[in-house]
């Protein structure tokens, strides 16, 4: 299936080409922004001021990017963006030649880099539809997320090669040639200027950019399945993000005597899992639905609430399992219904929308449970987290269900 896709789009071939090669690029910069910031300065708060600068421009421009996006030529600012990051990364690399570069030239470019990243990723994603028709966009999106998330894990090996033979600030470097590649790839993209611009942007005003958020929140207010997709996200995110990222590392140092090297297992058990399931979704459904997406948040949540009554090893790896197993059936059910349900003119906001709850769900949580864990234990936390998970999941299942003709609950208001 996948390499008929490739075989017969070379458009998707040419943009998986791209997006791998920029991603393995962000990782490895990514990784030398927070060694060189400690390195620099020996303090574990200003190296999390390093990764909150690459966090920060996505709330304040990430709603601004998707409405550019939708603006303009699409294929065009990619290609701008992509040739832009080239000095930026490298001009860290020229002032450490020069001896000049300090924590606060991390911060800057850090920023830049992202903020250009706020005008990128919508107009990417917004592409993707341009290029595949609804048959092949359930594999592309399983494949684009495979190859994402297999990069991640691939990133830190190859950093680890490129330290045994360089300096970490050439990795900025290696970063500007992964940019140079992408623009490369995403120039052959074949797209006919029709799909590209849908509105005419040469008389946009500054105010027009904040009225058209305001239009696009309006629209998708009043349209169930995207409502549904943005409401059910934010619930979920906000009760996983703590719990996952933070609180099974915590979980883990505090209740078993090797919690570090348990907490390494599990995350490499959890990247295997999720690309498995990743390349298997495409072969079960055809085509996603809101059902199979609250679904996919439903076993996700039975996950989070497993690590909550985790006592043995083998509940971890079982609990991990399952949040894996519902992680990618969420996340690509929720891109191809975006993909499907967006128009054309509204894709870019829409993506940047959907990136910006993210973000913003992410940060509420880390900052909510961070504190409430001062005085709950974590086991409690993730007992409560999944159940909310479930509760939330169960709940739209079943409105959904009295929507649909057919369905027992449906009879049963209309009888």
């Amino acid at each position: 299936m996948y390499l008929k896709v490739l075989k017969n789009n070379r458009n998707v071939l040419f943009y998986l080409l791209g997006a791998g090669t920029s991603n393995l690029g962000d990782v490895i910069s990514g990784l030398a922004f927070l060694f060189i910031a400690y390195e620099i300065t020996e303090s574990s708060i200003y190296t999390t001021g390093v990764a909150i600068s690459q966090v920060f421009p996505y709330l304040l421009f990430g709603l601004i990017g998707g409405v550019i996006a939708d603006w303009v030529d699409k294929k065009k600012l990619l290609i701008i963006i992509d040739l832009l990051r080239i000095p930026l990364t490298l001009s860290l690399v020229l002032f450490y030649q020069l001896e000049l570069l300090n924590y606060w030239h991390l911060i800057v470019v850090s920023f830049l880099i992202q903020c250009l990243g706020c005008f990128f990723n919508p107009a990417h994603r917004a592409i993707l539809p341009l290029i595949t028709s609804e048959e092949e966009r359930s594999s592309v999106n399983s494949l684009l997320d495979t190859a994402t998330r297999g990069i991640t894990v691939l990133g830190p090996i190859v950093s680890l090669g490129l330290m045994n033979t360089i300096n970490i600030v050439y990795f900025f470097t290696f970063d500007a040639l992964t940019y140079l590649i992408s623009a490369i790839f995403i120039y052959r993209i074949q797209l006919s200027e029709k799909s590209l611009t849908n509105e005419n942007s040469s008389q946009r005003k500054v105010r027009d950019i904040f009225i058209s958020i305001k239009d696009f929140s309006i629209w998708a207010k009043r349209q169930d399945t995207i409502r549904t997709i943005f409401i059910v996200t934010v619930i979920i995110v906000f009760f996983n993000t703590w719990v996952w990222q933070v609180g099974l590392l915590l979980q883990l140092v505090q209740t078993t005597p090797i919690g570090e090297e348990l907490y390494s297992l599990l995350l490499g058990w959890y990247g295997a899992a999720v690309i498995a399931v990743n390349l298997l979704i495409p072969l079960i459904w055809k085509k996603l639905s809101v059902k199979i997406y609250l679904l996919g948040s439903l076993i996700w949540g039975i996950g989070i609430l497993l690590l909550g009554f985790s006592y043995t090893i083998p509940l971890y790896f079982l609990g991990v399992l399952v949040a894996a197993i519902g992680l990618p059936i969420s996340g690509l059910s929720r891109v191809y219904l975006l993909q499907k349900y967006l128009p054309t003119g509204k894709l870019g906001r829409g993506f940047s929308f959907n990136a910006f709850l993210l973000y913003f769900s992410n940060a509420i949580s880390l900052g909510v449970f961070g504190l409430i864990s001062s005085f709950v234990s974590i086991r409690i936390l993730f007992i409560i987290c999944g159940l909310m998970m479930v509760f939330c999941s169960v709940v739209y299942l079943l409105n959904i269900s009295r929507k649909v003709p057919g369905v027992i609950p449906y009879n049963r208001l209309n009888n």
